[in-house]
């Protein structure tokens, strides 16, 4: 018998990942239907398993006609599919957003009161929790002991975003954005062990997206770093448990990671006097953001425009390099992290311009990878090779940019240790 499809996607049920979505009573429910469709969308079997409190915020008619599956909250509806265990057993991710502090209480205590905890017990894949509820809750110390609990325990709970709660309240406790849950989701699936909790203590300092060099009031010289990679870099250190620093260059509509502060610059310059700055009393320091290697020597005060002569002459001047400057200032014991986007030339390849570009910079670790074409800038995914300043060469697979992001802070964390 043909295993019918999934709503939308063209694809037999049986031949798609399977995943429970668990969605607890928080107002932050509702963008648990955004967290949804984008599983469903990239191709994702998910069987929804609210909590009854949860269906006060978002009703089952919804989850069901997003995920194109039944939608239970107990454990004696439809008694011979044993869904209790069934659900936990077969799944190959268990994601819960929101998990509210009761339901994280529940957890820890091993409780088993409702389908969504029972499914949580029999689960033996990978399980992450993204955190809603009020900063007073999330900093309660039953809270942060149950946190530590379920950590040690190897589930996955993720640190909340700060910003505005329900009400006037703002701070710690906010749900991450969909696409950080749904982006470190598919990184589970990827590699399970992706996020242990080792940098907790550091504090990381990092770079990320393109500079842009003003020509004129409208014009500039710049790059098509998208800055997605930085931002998984950092993505992944906070929920890795480090102190993080975002300096962003120029990157489009991304949000700020959960948990990660963020400084906004604009040029080189601008981005250089930031890094110098935040990087005094870091542990790690990562220059991932694509610095313009040239600025106009002067900034037009007008528009300008064309003439009968053809084309203005802009005359160029050497941009300040930024990460050889840093490895010059750097504190003892500070680990300083390169970038290298190379496409290779009549000269060499891409190892053989970043095996250089490493001695040049004298940084502890260059991570290359090659560009153009569709590869790595503006694209969600990411390979290449890491390069130590010891010799060592490790190639990074072809996955997603929080996959590369967690493979490069494996080396760093062993450095540190």
């Amino acid at each position: 018998m043909t295993a019918p499809e999934v709503p939308g996607t063209g694809t037999p049920d049986a031949d798609l990942p399977g995943m429970v979505l668990g969605v607890s009573g928080g107002i932050a429910a509702y963008k648990a239907c955004e967290v949804l469709r984008r599983f469903t969308e990239s191709g994702h079997r998910v069987r929804v398993v609210p909590t009854e409190a949860a269906l006060n915020f978002v009703g089952a008619a919804t989850f069901e006609a997003l995920s194109g599956q039944p939608v239970r909250t107990g454990v004696f509806t439809n008694v011979p599919e044993v869904a209790h265990v069934r659900l936990g057993q077969r799944a190959d991710l268990v994601v819960v957003a929101p998990a509210t502090a009761d339901l994280m209480a529940r957890l820890a205590h091993g409780r088993a009161d409702d389908l969504l905890t029972a499914t949580l017990l029999t689960a033996r894949c990978p399980v992450l929790l993204a955190p809603a509820m009020h900063t007073e809750m999330w900093e309660h110390p039953a809270t942060r002991d149950n946190v530590a609990l379920l950590r040690s325990r190897g589930v996955v709970v993720l640190e909340p975003a700060s910003g505005r709660l329900t009400g006037v309240d703002t701070g710690p406790g906010r749900l991450p954005e969909p696409s950080e849950i749904v982006a470190l989701a598919r990184l589970l699936l990827e590699r399970p062990d992706a996020l242990p909790r080792d940098l907790t203590g550091r504090r990381v300092v990092v770079s990320a997206g393109g500079t842009r060099e003003p020509l004129d009031p409208v014009r500039f010289l710049g790059n098509r770093s998208s800055g997605r990679q930085g931002y998984a870099v950092a993505q992944v250190a906070a929920q890795r448990g480090a102190e993080v620093t975002l300096v962003a260059a120029n990157t489009a509509d991304l949000t700020a990671p959960a948990a990660v502060r963020v400084v906004r610059t604009g040029s080189a310059e601008q981005l250089r006097l930031a890094m110098l700055d935040e990087s005094k009393d870091a542990d790690v320091v990562v220059m991932a953001a694509a610095v313009a290697d040239f600025r106009p020597v002067a900034l037009a005060e007008h528009k300008i425009k064309k003439g009968a002569d053809g084309p203005p002459v802009v005359h160029l001047t050497t941009n300040p390099d930024i990460l050889a400057e840093l490895v010059g200032l750097r504190p003892d014991g500070q680990l300083v992290v390169g970038f290298a986007a190379e496409t290779g030339d009549e000269t060499g390849g891409v190892l053989d311009h970043a095996r250089v570009k490493l001695v040049r910079k004298g940084c502890d670790l260059l991570l290359a990878n090659a560009v153009g074409d569709g590869k790595a800038f503006e694209q969600p995914d990411n390979g290449g090779w890491l390069l130590g300043s010891d010799g060592t060469e490790v190639e990074l697979p072809h996955g997603s940019k929080a996959l590369l992001a967690s493979r490069l802070w494996d080396e760093v964390a062993a450095r540190l240790g």
